[in-house]
């Protein structure tokens, strides 16, 4: 049985890596991608996990293949495409460490996933499905992504859902929104940034935007992260929002995946329904989930910067998280 099994992209994050004697930028050879992040967070946490996803038959196929083994995701569900490449994707930093990507992928072997080539069996044998909309942003892989995570929640799994917006990946806009929306139906765990709740929503408040998710979707758990300030959240008719940790951020590729893979793993460690959970309780796994997203901060890639349970806990045992939730009415 996995704790946790997701499905989508795992590619090549080229990070900045210093200059040449030509003052050029030099770029390192990082494994990322939004759901193989979570999965190596989650495994290196002591969590079983497993990864369904389609790379190229090249040399980076093969390396981010040997990365999830070495870092204990099963990988039985990795396919090899001899007609496509892996995907790469180039990190530009900013002075704080923020990062944007450019993506070589026209096509990427991520899309080209088909609906044969995933085994239901290792979804059926499992506790959560983790799914994004990166993997649905073109054919065949978005309608491969729709019949996984179908088969999921009609399984009785958990859904863990990141829209993971990446605006240069959607041919048009409106798609883009219709299709995260469809993700948004399968959901009982939803991670997205503030610039991702505007997108959907189309408001910038995070009380009115999460309860236009909930009312709209039943959403159960929306984690809306805000960077270094934190973690908004709401269950059900309640919010609140955790603060986050103080760190010296260098790259923060991964830190929104290291936040949800926190979060995942207090939910299986809790053993909880989500409908069971208390205020208290999200508050108290926000926080320890801040504290796993800080730390990923604190060094370059996504993968290899997922910390070890000793190392969340030395910072969450400093927290400057408020301890109590508030009330909507609170909050207002």
């Amino acid at each position: 049985m996995y704790d946790v099994i997701a499905l989508g992209e795992v590619l090549i994050d080229f990070t900045p890596a210093g200059k040449s004697e030509n003052r050029e930028v030099q770029f390192e050879q990082n494994p990322g991608g939004a759901p193989a992040n979570v999965l190596s967070a989650l495994a290196k946490l002591g969590k079983k996990t497993a990864f369904i996803g389609k790379v190229g038959s090249d040399q980076f196929g093969h390396f981010l293949n040997s990365v999830l083994q070495n870092n204990n995701v099963n990988t039985k569900g990795v396919v090899f495409s001899k007609e496509t490449n892996t995907t790469l994707a180039f990190v530009h930093l900013d002075d704080q460490g923020d990062r944007s990507f450019s993506f070589y992928r026209n096509p990427g072997a991520d899309m080209m996933l088909n609906e044969r080539e995933i085994d239901l069996k290792m979804i059926d044998h499992s506790r959560i499905f983790h799914f994004g909309s990166i993997s649905m942003t073109q054919e065949p892989s978005a309608s491969a992504t729709l019949k996984a995570v179908s088969f999921a929640k009609e399984n009785g799994l958990l859904i863990s859902y990141d829209p993971n917006l990446r605006l240069s990946l959607w041919e048009d806009l409106n798609h883009a929104k219709s299709i995260i929306e469809v993700g948004l139906k399968f959901a009982d765990v939803l991670k997205i940034s503030e610039e991702e709740l505007e997108f959907i929503t189309g408001t910038i408040d995070l009380n009115m935007g999460s309860e236009y998710i909930y009312e709209r979707f039943h959403t159960k758990l929306i984690l809306v992260t805000l960077g270094s300030d934190g973690c908004f959240y709401r269950l059900g008719f309640n919010v609140g929002k955790c603060s986050g940790y103080e760190v010296e951020a260098i790259d923060t590729t991964g830190a929104g995946d290291a936040f949800l893979a926190g979060i995942l793993y207090q939910i299986i460690e809790k053993d909880y329904l989500l409908s069971d959970l208390s205020l208290d309780d999200v508050n108290q796994m926000v926080s320890f989930a801040n504290a796993v997203g800080a730390l990923a901060t604190m060094k370059k890639g996504a993968i290899p910067a997922m910390p070890s349970i000793e190392e969340i806990h030395e910072l969450y045992n400093k927290t400057n998280c408020v301890k109590k939730g508030i009330s909507l009415n609170e909050y207002n």
